[in-house]
């Protein structure tokens, strides 16, 4: 793998360009953990958790900083464009890598149009632009004038990307120091104007819908709003430095990102007026309030923080969905270079830019917008989908330090026999909480990919097909079954049959079981080794042939 860890700046050609260095990783990273989740995410946290939703930020930062350090192993020690999608396969072969790297393509490529769906919607409620542009929804649906502003958001992130990820990276940083210091004067200006402690209380106590409340806030905002620190091990193949720099930025994004969010939590309860509260925490800000910051901005004399505010609500999602067209197009390059995928996808231009994968992702983005036309219609959708792409991460991790243990790992993990079934459970978790109705959807979904993956496959020559190391992809669909089939049963979108608490109990069993299942199937250690230096001969060899499908 020592060609696919190369530190150079400039890649040969038919490879993407290593022009990307530590700020540039962490800042895409934290991009993507700060966007329309900071503008949106504190409210709908709120009306279902109350003042106990701080609870909520909590118990995500604690599970995803667990996802987060195995990945800062597995991206310093294997970087290469689309990571998500090479750490299972090398373990558990290409049906098994195809299968994550199909989940984060999912989550990625819809991640852009969530994004500008924030943005038009904050957007709407801004009575200058709504009263000179027109009404860019109605009934939650795109207009014909919302859906030309959209297209027009999607064209500039994807020839932003076109043009080179150096300059993606460039324009995200400037981005990201907005982002960053906007969400911070905001916590400053409310509690300093309009801070009431007693709101942590107020409308039936701190937590007024127990612990149902907490949970079912997680994959209503509150994960998807921190998701986002695998973006600087999607773009590792595009690093510098990538051994060095890679763990960094995920762990520096992830910490940054998680103090963020829980002190716009607390500005956030106790900037509301305690008259709103009275009867509950139904509307907070006021009903059909989309723009939770900017009301309570208002109300508290700060009209010029508004005004930032609603500046912000196009910087901060457009500069997330720039990164996101960015990543979900590194995931297909990946999965084309694996041949798992049509290989015009793996194809670079001059520049080493993935041409077909960038406009792949524009294309999808634009069919996005008309089944799921609202931000909160995708949220929980995509946050089961990343969930999903997550936990292959920790079995991975596993199988790796026990098959490959020579492997130079820049950062290594703590405690990973306790912290990464810990992880491969919180993972579990959250699919739990995205609802069965997610659940079941993403598994059609992946039907629906394999099909793809199967034609792909059969269209290729003999030669090129290699195994498919099916029985140690074995795990993965009693896995995913079985996790459909406990959604039924639970009590998020389900029929209600497991009791409270014992569904929690099931759902973490089943997943330590799994975990066991799938490091007992993994591939040998000689397996393992052939499909590293296998991916370290791929990246080494020279530009795709142009006639490649």
């Amino acid at each position: 793998m020592s060609t696919a860890v190369s530190g150079t700046d400039h890649a040969p050609s038919g490879h993407l360009r290593r022009d990307v260095g530590f700020w540039g990783l962490m800042f895409v990273s934290l991009g993507s953990i700060i966007g329309s989740g900071w503008l949106l995410g504190a409210l709908t946290a709120a009306t279902l958790a109350g003042p106990a939703s701080l609870v909520s930020w909590l118990v995500a930062a604690v599970m995803l900083a667990l996802l987060a350090l195995v990945h800062a192993e597995l991206g310093a020690s294997y970087p290469a464009a689309g990571g998500t999608a090479r750490f299972p396969r090398f373990v558990f072969g290409p049906l098994a890598g195809f299968t994550a790297g199909w989940m984060a393509w999912l989550q990625a490529v819809s991640i852009a149009p969530i994004e500008v769906e924030a943005t038009l919607s904050y957007i709407d409620h801004i009575s200058w632009v709504s009263s000179r542009i027109s009404i860019l929804r109605v009934d939650g649906t795109l207009t014909p004038t919302g859906l030309v502003l959209a297209t027009v958001f999607m064209a500039v992130f994807t020839v932003i990307n076109l043009v080179g990820v150096k300059l993606m990276a460039e324009t995200n940083g400037v981005a990201v120091v907005w982002k960053t210091a906007i969400p911070l004067l905001t916590v400053v200006v409310l509690i300093s104007l309009s801070f009431h402690p007693s709101n942590f209380t107020a409308g039936g106590g701190f937590a007024p819908y127990g612990a149902h409340g907490v949970f079912a806030a997680l994959p209503a905002g509150v994960v998807f709003a921190l998701q986002g620190f695998e973006q600087a091990i999607q773009m590792a193949g595009e690093a510098r430095h990538p051994q060095r720099d890679v763990s960094r930025a995920v762990l520096a994004s992830m910490a940054v990102g998680t103090v963020v969010y829980l002190l716009l939590e607390v500005a956030f309860i106790g900037a509301i007026s305690p008259a709103n509260l009275a009867h509950g925490w139904a509307n907070p800000v006021g009903k059909g309030d989309f723009g939770p910051y900017a009301t309570l901005a208002v109300a508290a004399g700060a009209g010029w923080l508004a005004a930032l505010l609603y500046i912000d609500a196009v910087i901060s999602p457009a500069g997330t969905g720039l990164v996101y067209v960015a990543t979900s197009s590194r995931i297909s390059y990946a999965l084309g270079r694996e041949k798992e995928l049509p290989r015009v996808l793996a194809r670079v231009n001059l520049r080493g830019v993935p041409v077909a994968s960038i406009l792949l992702a524009f294309v999808v983005g634009l069919i996005a917008f008309l089944p799921f036309p609202s931000w909160q219609s995708l949220v929980g959708l995509v946050t089961s989908a990343t969930a999903i792409m997550y936990a292959f991460a920790p079995v991975s991790l596993y199988a790796l330090r026990q098959r490959d243990p020579d492997r130079p790992r820049p950062y290594r993990l703590p405690a990973y026999r306790l912290l990464s079934p810990a992880a491969f459970v919180s993972a579990n978790l959250i699919v739990y909480w995205s609802s069965y109705e997610a659940t079941w959807k993403l598994c059609v979904a992946l039907l629906v990919g394999l099909a793809i993956f199967a034609v792909n496959r059969w269209r290729l020559p003999a030669a090129d097909r290699g195994p498919l190391d099916a029985r140690s992809a074995a795990w993965v669909w009693p896995w995913l079954a079985g996790m459909v089939i406990i959604g039924y049963l639970g009590r998020y979108g389900g029929n209600k049959t497991i009791p409270n608490w014992w569904d929690l109990v099931i759902v973490v069993v089943f997943a330590v079981v799994m975990y066991e299942v799938a490091e007992k199937v993994a591939l040998n250690a000689a397996q393992v080794r052939d499909l590293v230096d296998a991916e370290a001969e791929d990246l080494a060899a020279g530009p795709l042939d142009a006639t490649a499908r």
